[in-house]
């Protein structure tokens, strides 16, 4: 199996002083060597990737404890709206059904109270 087949993913980004920063994620494969997953654009996973995208993935559940006997792989993260971020929120619709509306609605009442809000980002990951 496929790292990008697991349903969740611990993904690691770097702050600026090179601490390490955990949080899972759902994933989709792509189909072109990377995979990706939404965020909203102004989320600090975001900002981390912006300044240093270097990252590591890992098999983890849906709090990120890390699956047991996996590794860590390292890789590259890059921004992406418009057309590439239908093709992730497309591919995460698909794989993870009716929790994606779940999901949004959610995100649309934090955007309400002006705690962020919808996906509007793709995060596209390349392994190394």
């Amino acid at each position: 199996m496929a790292i990008s087949d697991e349903k969740y993913l611990s993904l690691t980004t770097y702050r600026k002083n090179g601490e390490p920063k955990e949080l899972p994620v759902w994933i989709v494969d792509l189909g072109d060597g990377s995979m990706g997953f939404t965020t909203h654009g102004e989320s600090w996973k975001c900002k981390r990737i912006r300044n240093n995208s270097k990252i590591m993935v890992q098999p983890c559940d849906q709090r990120g404890k890390l699956t047991p006997d996996t590794k860590a792989v390292p890789g590259t993260a890059r921004l992406a709206t418009g057309a590439d971020f239908d093709r992730v929120r497309v591919g995460i619709k698909k794989k993870y059904g009716f929790m994606v509306n779940i999901i949004i609605a959610m995100n649309k009442v934090r955007g309400m109270l002006g705690k962020g809000g919808d996906s509007d980002t793709a995060i596209i990951i390349t392994l190394d």
